[in-house]
């Protein structure tokens, strides 16, 4: 399981090593995407083939799916970890997700998300309260 908050860094050539508690769970084969608030998000091959199995499911006859398909895979790239634990975020991903340098990278359980350090640093200062004020159920049986 994907957990916890790291703070890599991108280099020159778009890179970023992946860090060390997540490289077991994510093996060698990424494939990395848009994911949601303009930060990307990371698989394990074998468990984007299983967000792909459900994504099939969804009727293309449903406009809402036919877009989230779009964006979803077709933004996605396969990566192989290099020597050095590297992944190479393509050029189109960098920009979605206005990467630079500083990078926050979370675990979300299943999958990891890649943020540009000022988005996450915002988004968690704007989520905080929402978060703990929360007084009813949001996932069904957690609570």
């Amino acid at each position: 399981m994907l957990l916890g908050t790291h703070t890599p860094k991108l280099d020159d050539k778009g890179r970023v090593i992946l860090p060390s508690k997540f490289r077991d769970d994510l093996g060698s084969s990424v494939v990395v995407t848009r994911g949601q608030d303009r930060c990307l998000f990371l698989f394990s091959e074998k468990e984007f083939e299983r967000q792909y199995e459900k994504i099939r499911e969804a009727p293309l006859t449903n406009k809402n799916a036919r877009g989230f398909q779009r964006m979803f895979l077709a933004g996605a790239s396969a990566e192989k970890t290099d020597s050095q634990n590297r992944i190479t975020i393509p050029p189109h991903l960098r920009t979605y997700a206005s990467l630079e340098r500083e990078l926050i990278v979370t675990g979300v359980g299943d999958h990891a998300e890649i943020w540009n350090a000022d988005a996450w640093n915002a988004y968690a200062a704007g989520h905080e309260d929402v978060y703990s004020d929360m007084e009813e159920e949001v996932i069904p049986g957690l609570f």
